[in-house]
């Protein structure tokens, strides 16, 4: 599998260090421990108004207790500095274009990316929009954090890493932290989960090359009936669409947002308050003969895919990132209260996405409102999932359309708008390389938003200046990019809101100051009440070409009537409360049936959610629910699209004994996906054979790059052409004269699959084991690769890992079929089952370790138990947490106490 270009960027600067780094090793683990964090005895932070207690278990999860909100948050900034502080300042590197400044030329192409998009100029834009009580909590968190700066004294007391890159950057020195690094850092988050901004890009770039028929396949509607949304009928109704008592629609106006957001849109003709589209007037002519096929179009939008792929992904991206949250009501549960369960599907990396932790006022009140456990990102305070004393809450993807490309008719530093051509916004960016000269580039932004295009550094002259609408103008055109992102929004009061919260109404005041990313919220109290919103910040447009949904293809950017008019009204965003069932799903499916609202047509096609009400309602039928059934249900690894797929293999005739002992696995397989057993060696032959199908179908006529992934929509795409043999999609363009029938495919790819896993692993099937194929590397997030050398690579990362599990199962370890082997690419980045009736039964399990710290204890000692599919008790009560608790750590006000 090729390595995303983000594990690459230090390659040259390791390269040039084997000797540095044979030092480091050694010296050992004597050179590391300068940046273990002290967790007992005292240490004075300046700015505390008393004394914190901070109280850490055996997996060094930090409880942290206070007096008030503000230092409870400086004492959350000192403590995550402590554990993974390498880790921030890479990410506020990154996320605010400057990557270059720390690992040298390999990071140019991700900071131009994002300079150009400006992610921390809009962070900036945002802090004003905080409440002062959330701007406090942001500056006290930013004040502990350069508190343990200070401390520190220097990079090489800080994280090991700052050895290794110290020749690539000479001098460097730490910057102190501020409120923008952390608000930036929610960029990165609402970019790795977006929406369907590559389904968009790859569209447009297939109009011309596949036939508009055969195309539209590649897109299937949801199936609703066979796989249910989240929200049925009787759970929520969209309500009515008429425009309010003025006559104008209720969406809120571009421009920063506020939640709920003020104003109109001002096209009430055309915009309605839930984002229905109003009656599109394509332009004239095909799809394949309009604006969208013109000269330069598909070249323009390869090259943004181009720049956009070299982001670096924080916490992944792809079809494979999802999540799986569910809640079920006290009535199914052996408690007689709420469980729910959270386990988001996310890119692994050491150290890993999450970082635990307890925040705890030791009194609760009015001015001190959190006591609140769970899941946080090391750079940002309080907490992202988890719960409180009233309170649990869980995420899982939402993924609605917020990202739009519009195709840009430039001239110069103007573009073409209504007939004329007017200014573009244009600024100078200045990108320092550490080792190297600076680079210069100019950002220039349209309406829409950035020119994303300019970010590739060279794109042939492919248009030819051409009338259009009776107006000459070239056809060679630069793409810009619309994301809900780059609007300035409170998402971060949102994170406060929900740790404070004590009740639904409190939970869903919350819920509406989550503009990106959007998320599906699931609830549970207390009380005995579980509940689901959809928030967030989602666009209203009208479609550009005809016969499809808004954001389907890139839109003509000189015509205003395609523009962003508005934002879906926050009222009118899905909800429910204590539904009939009892229980709630949300794993990436469609919110609800129909379209409105309209959110996306690319979520989830639904089996893993399917799959996990199956086994609810299955528990169900032999007793009342636990937290040991949420856990089991979490790990099960059954392929139910396998169920339509293996008739087809096994009524195939093969050849003779060779082929056929591979295909008689498949005859007694469970459709699980276990890493090792009796079931591993059919698991691992189905896979190559789907691997190779989808291969055979779909990349001999996609270009290269968007190949089939064998995500959900792979397999509702198969499962729709079972049943079409003379599906045109059958036929293998690569052998001209000769047409392909689906058994043929079939047969072909059962005969190579055959082929492959002999040369990979053994003559007999019977040695073939699913997780010598399929395995996780948790890696360091710029020291990794093939290309690093192995004593680095043996300090910062950890040996790859067989896993049971595969794509589009509830254990969604998921694999990327149009890369070269089964590797891991996303996974459950944690899991955690929540007891409302007794929280500190409640269970939990990251997927590396608390220390982001090589050779500390807790740097990966949670691996073993997630890949086993174990977890921990999860205290959250002071007497749990003391009981549990092996270290004390107490911070005083400056002055109070020394080392």
């Amino acid at each position: 599998m090729s390595r995303p270009l983000w594990q690459r960027v230090a390659v040259p600067v390791v390269a040039i260090l084997v000797v540095v780094v044979v030092a480091a090793a050694v010296l050992g683990v004597g050179l590391a421990r300068r940046a273990f964090p002290q967790t007992s005895g005292e240490i004075a932070v300046p700015g505390l108004s008393g004394e914190v207690e901070v109280v850490r278990d055996a997996l060094g999860v930090a409880h942290i207790y206070a007096d008030t909100p503000e230092d409870l948050f400086r004492a959350q900034g000192f403590v995550a500095a402590q554990d993974r502080f390498f880790q921030m300042d890479l990410r506020r590197h990154i996320v605010s274009g400057r990557l270059s400044e720390l690992v040298g030329e390999g990071g140019v192409e991700a900071d131009r990316v994002i300079r150009t998009m400006g992610w921390r100029r809009v962070a900036e834009q945002e802090l004003p929009l905080l409440s002062p009580d959330a701007r406090s909590y942001l500056q006290a968190y930013s004040a502990g954090v350069n508190a343990y700066i200070e401390r520190q004294g220097g990079p090489s007391s800080m994280g090991l890493e700052y050895v290794v890159l110290a020749q690539s950057a000479p001098g460097y020195q730490v910057e102190p932290w501020d409120a923008v690094d952390s608000l930036t850092w929610l960029k990165a988050m609402a970019w790795d989960l977006r929406g369907n901004y590559t389904d968009e890009l790859a569209r447009g770039r297939l109009v011309g090359s596949v036939p508009l028929t055969q195309l539209s396949t590649l897109y299937p509607d949801y199936p609703h009936d066979e796989h249910p949304p989240i929200l049925g009928g009787d759970e929520w109704t969209a309500p009515d669409a008429e425009p309010g008592a003025d006559g104008t629609s209720r969406g809120g106006t571009r421009g920063p947002v506020t939640m709920p957001p003020d104003g109109s849109a001002p096209d009430p003709a055309d915009v309605a308050r839930l984002g229905e589209p109003g009656p599109p007037a394509p332009p004239s002519g095909s799809l394949a003969e309009n604006w969208l096929a013109g000269p330069g179009a598909d070249e323009a939008l390869a090259g943004v895919e181009t720049a956009l792929g070299s982001i670096p992904e924080l916490l992944g991206r792809g079809e494979g990132i999802g999540s799986n949250s569910w809640v079920v009501s006290g009535e199914h549960t052996e408690t007689g209260l709420p469980l729910l369960a959270n386990d988001p599907h996310l890119r692994g990396t050491q150290p890993g996405v999450w970082l635990q932790a307890g925040l705890h006022c030791r009194q609760l009140s009015e001015q001190c409102p959190f006591d609140v456990t769970g899941f946080t990102f090391a750079g940002f305070p309080g907490v992202i999932i988890g719960h409180n004393t009233s309170i649990a809450w869980g995420m899982t993807n939402l993924d609605p359309d917020v990202t739009d490309f519009y195709l840009e008719d430039v001239r110069g530093d103007t573009v073409r708008r209504d007939g004329a051509y007017v200014p573009m916004e244009v600024r100078t960016e200045t990108i320092q390389v550490a080792g190297g000269d600076d680079v210069e580039i100019t950002v220039r932004e349209t309406v829409h938003g950035p020119i994303m295009s300019d970010v590739v550094e060279a794109l042939d002259d492919l248009g030819t200046n051409a009338p259009e609408g009776g107006v000459q103008t070239s056809n060679d055109y630069e793409v810009s990019l619309a994301w809900t992102a780059l609007e300035p929004s409170p998402t971060a009061e949102a994170v406060f809101s929900l740790n404070a919260a004590t009740g639904w109404e409190d939970f869903r005041e919350g819920a509406r100051q989550f503009a990106v990313p959007s998320q599906n919220l699931i609830y549970a109290d207390t009380e005995g009440n579980i509940g689901y919103q959809a928030p967030g910040l989602i666009p209203v447009r009208r479609s550009a070409t005809h016969g499809t949904p808004p954001g389907f293809y890139p839109a003509p950017g000189w015509d205003s009537a395609y523009d962003w008019t508005g934002w879906v009204d926050p009222n009118d965003l899905p909800w429910t409360l204590n539904p009939d069932d009892g229980m709630i799903v949300t794993a990436n499916q469609a919110v609800v049936r129909g379209g409105r609202p309209f959110l996306t047509t690319e979520f989830d096609k639904g089996y893993r959610s399917t799959r996990i009400l199956e086994l609810l309602q299955s528990h169900l039928d032999e007793g009342p629910l636990t937290t040991a059934t949420m856990q089991q249900i979490q790990l099960d690894d059954r392929n139910t699209f396998a169920e339509r797929l293996i008739p087809y293999l096994l009524a195939v005739d093969l050849e003779n004994d060779f082929y056929t002992e591979a295909q008689d696995l498949l005859a007694s397989w469970d459709r699980s996906a276990p890493a090792e057993g009796e079931q591993s060696a059919a698991a691992a032959y189905y896979h190559a054979v789907y691997d190779r199908l989808l291969e055979m179908v779909f990349d001999d006529e996609l270009p290269p790059g968007l190949g089939a992934t064998g995500s959900s929509r792979s397999m509702l795409l198969l499962d729709e052409l079972l049943g079409d043999a003379d599906s045109p999609w059958w036929d293998d363009r690569r052998t001209p004269g000769v047409i392909e029938s689906r058994d043929e495919v079939v047969r072909t790819a059962m005969v190579d699959a055959r082929h492959d896993l002999t040369r990979r692993v053994a003559k007999d099937p019977e040695r073939w084991v699913w997780g010598d194929l399929h395995q996780i590397r948790l890696e360091h997030q710029v020291l990794a690769g093939e290309d690093v050398p192995g004593l680095v690579s043996s300090i910062f990362n950890l040996p790859a890992q067989p896993v049971a599990g595969s794509t589009a199962m509830v254990n969604a370890t998921s694999w990327d079929a149009s890369l070269e082997d089964f590797d891991v690419t996303s996974s459950p980045s944690m899991r955690m089952v929540v007891d409302l009736a007794d929280l500190d039964a409640s269970t939990w399990v990251n997927q590396t370790g608390s220390s982001g710290h090589p050779f500390h204890p807790n740097w990966d000692d949670q691996q073993a138990a997630w890949i086993a599919g174990e977890t921990y008790p999860w205290p959250s009560t002071r007497e749990a947490v003391l009981e549990a608790g092996e270290q004390t750590l107490t911070l005083v006000p400056d002055g109070g106490a020394g080392r």
